[in-house]
């Protein structure tokens, strides 16, 4: 029996390349996006190569909405066995210059709809006693880094929510819990970084400005000098997610690039994969 998987934000890029990708290697995929209209890509690709995803409508900042399109898998396949939150958006700004509205929609984007579409699934994980949770975080979730503080707040966030819920659902019930960290990948999810944060043509004001402009001139010379090592394609992060899926042990944590392992080296060298401190925290807690 094919095992399905549901898949959060697959308009474009990774989400996007993770549908067709786990459905060639005979996963039923349920593929979401909050704007239908942004599925025509993928409903050619589904036509040409007789793919077996269906598309739901979900946004993941409305619990209805989450609701809604777990009841539909539930009711057709009775069960639910992967979630994968791929859903995300990049925010790029500083702290002092960023309107509330700003913050709240970086943190529900990043970090809320991540835990609301993994409180939904986990009833019936916990009933079937099997199950996996895989979601996209970043090399923003273990280092933070200038003017992306908020949006590192919201993947440090989801570290830290993966992490304690690793510590006790997975013996307990057999669900298994994976944090996948890239770190740039080459997509609209950088596009969108730009898009939402600039305003009036620019990410930071006064003094801010100088700093800034050297962290985007920085920027700009790593990608020069080493495009091939920092940003990976949608596809390339997507197999990693695939091979975690397909894992019979998977690791609480797993960076998808050499130049993403090195970014973090600091933060993961003691527990790479994050096995020993779930361990610690199982022998003092439970």
């Amino acid at each position: 029996m094919k095992k399905n998987v549901l898949i959060t934000g697959t308009s474009t890029g990774v989400g996007f390349e993770s549908a067709i990708l786990f459905a060639k290697n005979n996963y039923k995929v349920y593929a979401t996006m909050r704007n239908l209209k942004k599925g025509v890509e993928l409903e050619k690709r589904i036509a040409e190569e007789n793919l077996d995803i269906e598309i739901l409508p979900l946004d993941v900042t409305k619990i209805t909405s989450i609701e809604s399109a777990l009841k539909t898998i539930i009711d057709k396949d009775g069960r639910i066995d992967i979630l994968y939150n791929n859903a995300g958006a990049g925010f790029a700004k500083t702290t002092e210059q960023s309107t509330e509205d700003e913050i709240r929609w970086v943190t529900d984007v990043n970090y809320l709809g991540v835990v609301f579409c993994t409180q939904a699934v986990l009833p019936y994980m916990r009933k079937q006693k099997s199950g996996q949770i895989i979601t996209i975080t970043s090399v923003g979730g273990l280092v933070g880094q200038p003017f992306n503080e908020l949006y590192c707040g919201a993947k440090f966030a989801v570290e830290g929510f993966m992490e304690g819920l690793a510590t006790y659902v997975s013996d307990a019930f057999n669900i298994k819990i994976s944090c996948v960290e890239p770190g740039g990948i080459s997509t609209e999810f950088m596009t969108s970084a730009i898009g939402k944060t600039a305003v009036e043509g620019q990410f930071a004001t006064g003094e801010y400005l100088p700093i800034f402009e050297r962290y985007m001139a920085g920027n700009q010379k790593r990608a020069n000098e080493s495009k091939d090592q920092v940003y990976q394609t949608g596809l390339e992060v997507a197999n990693v997610v695939l091979e975690v899926a397909q894992n019979e042990n998977p690791p609480l944590r797993i960076r998808t690039s050499k130049w993403a392992e090195e970014f973090c080296n600091l933060k993961t060298q003691a527990d790479p994969d994050g096995s020993k401190i779930v361990q610690q925290l199982k022998d003092s807690f439970l």
